[in-house]
């Protein structure tokens, strides 16, 4: 695929001398063959009554605007893109079962299954999820081997709740996981992974639930469980196990928190936790389903509140993982604006000295008052259960 340079319509000057860095993104076209149907939102189903069904959220289309926005929008200058490739099944292993995985396989043999609510295996899915985790390993390879710093995942199905033996929330291979454990095997002592989609990256969490090599931080909305698929509540007191005992933090946000809200929360629990555990290297899961116009979260994000996480990871990982970090695609359902908060994000990361992009439709007020109590007794909380904070206090 080659870069392309130029602007659009809405976009500000870009000052060149900000950036010295490229994002290196992975992508490969096979996992737009991942069909997930129509119906009432995510079920497929049809009731008979309505003219019009919507797509199912998880679309090919939501992906295909985040291509194109990084292709010919004014960040493309700085992208450099390359290929990805299936994973291997001794690669899956690494951080799921084997039994698991013949399980997909065999699903995908019979024409496809519906392992979960809103996951459906179609015939297509198992070739394009193969290619979302193989790709995602080849980008934490290109930062591994030395060739780049940031580099992004554009990735499809997404894979965050995809556990260790079980599918979930339209996830079947953890990405970020496969990731994060490859980069583990080749000899990185820390891994931090912070995930800002709207829900609660329970399967990446699971597979390092007992490890104190991997920081699991998720951001989301306090939602809970919703069934056998997903146990997992995503609550402050699911702290890890054994080794891993207070190295999964769980920060669930009032609704509507925010920019300011999210920005709060990064700064009081994000980074002190970071500048404790101390990575040598970096994972940033991204859901743009936190944002104000998304169907399938209530957080109230706009570009403005992604560029300044992307820009906080982009601090955290130059003082700790010599300014490598990956970043891997997961949510993000309104098929314009996602790609909107991706360029916002992405800039972010390359800490650019005003946007690039400009907001074609963010006006909600915030009132982030909800949300800094609730951060505030987070943090108390950490301090006194979370082993490795205690020095916070």
């Amino acid at each position: 695929m080659a870069e392309e340079s130029n602007s659009e319509s809405g976009s500000l000057a870009i000052n060149d001398d900000c950036i010295g860095d490229r994002i290196h993104v992975f992508w490969e076209e096979g996992m737009l063959r991942h069909e997930t149907g129509d119906g009432v939102f995510d079920t497929g189903i049809d009731p008979g009554f309505l003219d019009v069904l919507e797509k199912h959220p998880e679309n090919a289309d939501r992906v295909r605007n985040m291509v194109s926005i990084l292709q010919r929008g004014p960040i493309a200058r700085f992208v450099t893109w390359h290929r990805g490739q299936a994973a291997k099944v001794n690669e899956l292993t690494r951080f799921h079962s084997s039994e698991y995985i013949s399980e997909l396989e065999a699903a995908d043999k019979g024409g496809g299954r519906d392992f979960a609510a809103g996951t459906f295996l179609n015939p297509g899915s198992w070739a394009a999820a193969l290619l979302a985790a193989g790709t995602t390993i080849s980008a934490m390879k290109y930062i591994l081997d030395g060739h780049g710093k940031i580099a992004y995942a554009l990735v499809r199905p997404p894979g965050h709740h995809a556990q260790p033996t079980q599918a979930d929330g339209y996830c079947f291979l953890n990405n970020a996981g496969l990731a994060v454990q490859s980069a583990l095997d080749a000899g990185c002592r820390k891994v931090s992974v912070i995930d800002i989609d709207v829900h609660y990256g329970n399967g990446t969490a699971e597979g390092f639930y007992r490890s104190n090599k991997v920081l699991t931080v998720s951001l989301h909305m306090n939602h809970g469980s919703w069934g056998p698929s997903h146990p997992q509540s995503g609550s402050i007191d699911e702290l890890g196990e054994g080794d891993g005992f207070g190295y999964n933090l769980n920060i669930p946000l009032p609704n509507g928190s925010g920019d300011k809200g999210y920005e709060y929360a990064m700064k009081e629990l994000v980074v002190p936790a970071i500048q404790e555990f101390r990575p040598d290297m970096m994972v940033l899961v991204v859901g743009q389903d936190s944002s104000a116009f998304d169907p399938n979260g209530r957080q109230c994000l706009t570009m403005d509140g992604y560029r300044v996480t992307g820009r906080i990871i982009r601090g955290l990982a130059d003082t700790y993982s010599n300014g490598r970090f990956l970043i891997v695609q997961e949510g993000g359902y309104h098929v314009t604006y996602s790609a909107y908060c991706l360029h916002a994000t992405l800039e972010g990361t390359l800490n650019v000295s005003r946007p690039l992009l400009s907001d074609p439709i963010a006006y909600y007020p915030e009132d982030e008052s909800s949300t800094i109590k609730t951060v505030d007794a987070m943090r108390r909380y950490f301090i006194a259960n979370a082993p490795f904070l205690k020095n916070l206090d």
